[in-house]
């Protein structure tokens, strides 16, 4: 278990262990201290007011990610994801859910990381990144859906 790390989820299936091992794993893969980190999985409609609320964009989202880190080594922050907008990225990318989930979370981390997807250039960088990622740690965060 990560210490200074919390997870909470509206959908019972998601394994906790799991996310708390991929975590694990991003902070070995880094070399990181994680000073605090909340990951919640929520409903789309509790995501959009968020995104509504504190960045001004009235549409669905799959993740926000809040970052309090003073540098790149010591996390702080939140990670918000949508199992709803999970779902639907699942079925279109002909993925598993649990993949769209851990895809999630380690695109969370890498906006805790400073990576940034604002531009074409710098996404296709995150992506890979990402991908990499995927690969490397191998393994979805349910066991089936």
């Amino acid at each position: 278990m990560v210490k200074n790390l919390q997870v909470f989820s509206n959908d019972p299936g998601i394994n906790k262990y799991l996310v708390h091992s991929l975590i694990s794993g991003l902070k070995k893969e880094f070399k990181l201290n994680i000073s605090s980190l909340f990951i919640s999985f929520i409903k789309s409609e509790y995501l959009r007011e968020i995104n509504k609320s504190y960045l001004k964009h009235d549409y669905n989202t799959d993740v926000i990610t809040f970052d309090y880190s003073k540098g790149r080594k010591f996390i702080d922050g939140e990670i918000l994801i949508s199992i709803d907008e999970a779902r639907l990225n699942a079925k279109k990318f002909k993925v598993t859910y649990g993949l769209e989930l851990t895809r999630l979370v380690i695109h969370g981390m890498l906006h805790l990381l400073k990576f940034d997807d604002k531009d074409a250039i710098r996404k296709k960088i995150m992506k890979k990144e990402e991908n990499k990622l995927i690969n490397k740690f191998n393994f979805t965060l349910l066991a089936s859906k």
